[in-house]
C-alpha cells in the first residue's frame, strides 16, 4: 500500500518503538491515531508529531472501543492497527506472582484480543486491512527468568496465526514483527538502567521495517520478520 494512503491506529503509541512508528508514518504522510494509558504522555507525543490521540488502557474494554469508534470519525474510517501496547516483568518460575503474571497477561493478550477484534471488524466490513503485531523474539525462545512474557509472546504469536487463517479471505494482512533487544524506555520501566549503546538497536529500527511491510503491494505480504543487532556489545 502507498504509506501516504495509511489510516493507522497505534496501541501504546506514547513512547517508545509505538511512538516512533507513528512519528514515521506522519512523516510519510500518513494519518495516525495514537493511544495508551497516560494522558500527558499521549497529548505530549501527539502534539509532537501531528497525530489524532486517545487515552485507552489496553485492558479497558470500553476505552479501546470507544476509541476505535473516535479513530474512525477522526481519520473517516482506518486501515492499519499496530498492536504494540505491551509490557514486561521477568523473574524465576518459583518467585512467580499470580496477580502479577496475569496482569501482565491481560495487557499483553487480552489487550491485542481485544484490539485485534475491533480492527477485524471494520477491516471485513471494508473488504480491507492490515494488522502488525509488535512481538519480541521472546516469542520464538524461552529463557530463564522469562515465564510472564515469553508466554504472552508465544501467545500472540499463536493469535497472529488465527487471525491471519481467519482474515486473508477479507483481503486483510496479518503480520508479526519480533525486535530483538531494543533501547527504549521498557527497560527503565522495570527499574534497570542501560546506557546507550550504538550498537544495540533502536526504535527506528522496528519503525522502519514496518513500514517496509506496509509499502509492499497489497497482492503479497510478510508474514513475519525478526530483527537481530549485528553485533551488539
Amino acid at each position: 500500500m502507498n504509506i501516504n494512503e495509511v489510516k493507522a491506529i497505534i496501541t501504546g503509541g506514547g513512547s517508545g518503538i509505538g511512538l516512533e512508528i507513528a512519528r514515521q508514518l506522519k512523516a510519510q504522510g500518513a494519518q495516525v491515531f495514537i493511544t495508551g494509558r497516560n494522558e500527558e504522555k499521549l497529548k505530549q507525543a501527539a502534539t509532537s508529531i501531528g497525530a489524532f490521540y486517545a487515552v485507552a488502557n489496553a485492558t479497558d474494554e470500553t476505552a479501546v472501543i470507544k476509541a476505535f469508534d473516535e479513530a474512525k470519525q477522526k481519520m473517516n474510517g482506518f486501515n492499519v492497527l499496530i498492536n504494540n501496547a505491551a509490557y514486561g516483568t521477568f523473574g524465576l518460575l518459583k518467585d512467580q506472582d499470580t496477580e502479577v503474571f496475569e496482569k501482565l497477561i491481560s495487557t499483553n493478550i487480552t489487550g491485542a484480543m481485544i484490539a485485534g477484534r475491533e480492527a477485524a471488524k471494520h477491516f471485513i466490513d471494508c473488504n480491507y486491512g492490515n494488522i502488525i503485531n509488535i512481538s519480541s523474539t521472546a516469542g520464538n525462545a524461552g529463557f530463564a527468568g522469562g515465564t510472564a512474557y515469553v508466554a504472552s509472546k508465544f501467545a500472540l504469536k499463536g493469535m497472529t496465526e488465527c487471525w491471519r487463517a481467519e482474515l486473508r479471505k477479507s483481503n486483510v494482512r496479518v503480520m508479526l514483527i519480533n525486535p530483538s533487544e531494543v533501547q527504549t524506555p521498557f527497560y527503565q520501566a522495570l527499574g534497570g538502567e542501560r546506557p546507550y549503546n550504538p550498537t544495540k538497536l533502536q526504535a527506528s529500527e522496528i519503525a522502519h521495517l514496518v513500514i517496509a511491510v506496509l509499502s509492499m503491494r497489497d497482492v503479497g505480504f510478510v508474514t513475519e520478520a525478526t530483527v537481530f543487532a549485528t553485533n551488539p556489545q
